[in-house]
């Protein structure tokens, strides 16, 4: 290198020669904020990036098969269809329905019941790493076994062989309807043949007149007319009993695993019992709305995944228990596969659409599953490394101005070193020296103060709103 080295180094300096220029400083220091700032969003973004990543996985498969049908009955034979594809380390079935949750006085709506396989669930998902209190243990009873499928007129009539309509005013189905009014038809249009052929009517036996019912007793209170309802509906355990009042069938209810933020809503601890009860099931000809179902489960333990919106929303429990809700049997929502890679999800996603080949099957990965919250993050990005790469320019543009004052103050050094026989690529060195110098100093500083700053915001864990930003601290990931 020579004395463009040694030149540089000393243009550097200050005219006392103890301590750098005033420019020198301000070049290094615009350097080092500029670095110092990218760094620390750099970090906290990539931190945020991944950590809804590891949240949303944690507590979600990577793969997902689903069927545009609500009766999932053949879940086994895609199981087995899937299980060996490349990459997949594990498969199980689920079931996930919003539910209502009630303890007591408290009540939380909106709540996602998953069903799942205990026996299968490790495989798939991260839920025992998330447990923190309480344990899975009896999870599925002993005797659990897949609900039965129930009858649906519209569904399975014209399956299965059913008995004549009735008349005796019960409900009816709309094909029953129907194929009693074709046979009433057919009826009156023999009856109107019979009668022209000259064949005597079939008379009908005559009506008996209506019984007289009325109230029989009196009809006074026993407080008379002026008596008053209580204020409370109190309706007695000897009409209603309350099953979680009973420790013994309390003991014997399946067990429920809740979000710790959930269980803080309703006031809950492991052992003790809540009732979940499903929405309004749709309309059926013949029988109206179904009324909704309420079971009651028992807290066997109680899970943080660190993400509000699953600690929060989400509760666990048997999948033959969340079956139970509905009439569909032994019908699943879908199958969710765990991968040994998880960017290898869409072509995993593909190999299972072609071995499937049907239709009815629609294949999802975790990024489909969460691509507005993960593009969002990555546009976000983007963003802000754009905006302080401007800094970095503007730092950039700063060292430029030193050397250009520098350049135009040192014009006797030049013409002096010049005459004395200097080319003109090594005055060219003795400037590229200095800007290269001020660069790596303030990028080695700016690094420095980077990683100082993202060190004290992991040890200082800086809390935020988990109901704005989803997890309760300032994450930070380093690299």
């Amino acid at each position: 290198m020579g004395y463009p080295v040694t030149v540089a180094l000393r243009y550097l300096a200050s005219k006392k020669r103890n301590m750098i220029s005033i420019s020198t400083a301000l070049a290094i220091g615009g350097v080092t904020l500029g670095v110092a700032a990218l760094t620390i969003v750099m970090s906290v973004t990539g931190g945020f990036q991944e950590q809804f990543r590891e949240k949303v996985l944690g507590v979600n498969a990577h793969v997902l098969v689903l069927k545009y049908s609500i009766d999932f009955r053949e879940y086994r034979d895609i199981m087995t269809k899937v299980e060996d594809v490349p990459h997949v380390i594990g498969v199980a079935p689920f079931v996930i329905n919003p539910m209502m949750v009630t303890h007591g006085e408290h009540t939380a709506t909106g709540v996602l019941l998953k069903g799942i396989d205990p026996t299968m669930m490790p495989k798939v998902l991260d839920l025992p790493k998330h447990i923190v209190d309480g344990s899975l243990d009896g999870l599925r009873r002993a005797d659990a076994k897949p609900p039965v499928r129930s009858f649906d007129p519209l569904r399975d009539e014209l399956d299965e062989p059913r008995p004549p309509p009735s008349r005796d005013g019960g409900s009816d189905s709309l094909l029953q309807l129907m194929r009693r009014e074709v046979d009433d038809e057919m009826r009156a249009a023999d009856a109107g043949t019979s009668e022209e052929a000259g064949a005597a009517p079939v008379v009908a036996a005559p009506t008996p007149p209506p019984i007289a019912r009325g109230p029989v007793g009196d009809l006074k209170p026993a407080g008379g007319y002026g008596s008053q309802l209580p204020d409370d509906d109190f309706v007695p355990d000897s009409i209603d009993p309350d099953p979680c009042k009973s420790s013994d069938q309390v003991a014997k209810m399946p067990g429920i695993v809740v979000g710790r933020t959930l269980a803080k809503q309703l006031e809950v601890k492991l052992g003790d019992c809540v009732q979940v009860t499903s929405p309004q099931i749709g309309l059926s000809f013949g029988s109206g709305a179904r009324s909704p179902i309420a079971k009651q489960f028992r807290v066997i333990s109680v899970f943080e995944a660190g993400f509000d919106q699953y600690d929060s929303k989400l509760v666990y429990t048997d999948l033959y228990e969340a079956q139970a809700f509905y009439e569909y049997g032994d019908s699943v929502t879908g199958i969710e596969m765990k991968l040994d890679d998880i960017d290898r999800a869409d072509s995993v996603a593909k190999e299972i659409n072609k071995r499937l080949n049907n239709g009815i099957y629609n294949t999802m990965t975790w990024k489909q599953l969460n691509h507005g919250l993960f593009t969002a993050l990555l546009f976000q990005q983007i963003g802000m490394s754009f905006a302080l790469g401007l800094i970095i320019v503007i730092a950039a543009c700063t060292v430029i101005a030193t050397l250009i004052m520098v350049v135009l103050e040192k014009k006797k050094e030049i013409a002096l070193l010049k005459a004395l026989g200097a080319k003109n690529d090594a005055i060219l060195r003795i400037f590229l020296y200095q800007g290269a110098i001020i660069g790596l100093a303030g990028t080695a500083s700016g690094l420095f103060l980077g990683w100082a700053s993202c060190r004290f915001l992991v040890a200082y864990a800086f809390p935020l709103d988990p109901k704005v930003y989803f997890i309760s601290s300032l994450p930070v990931s380093m690299h």
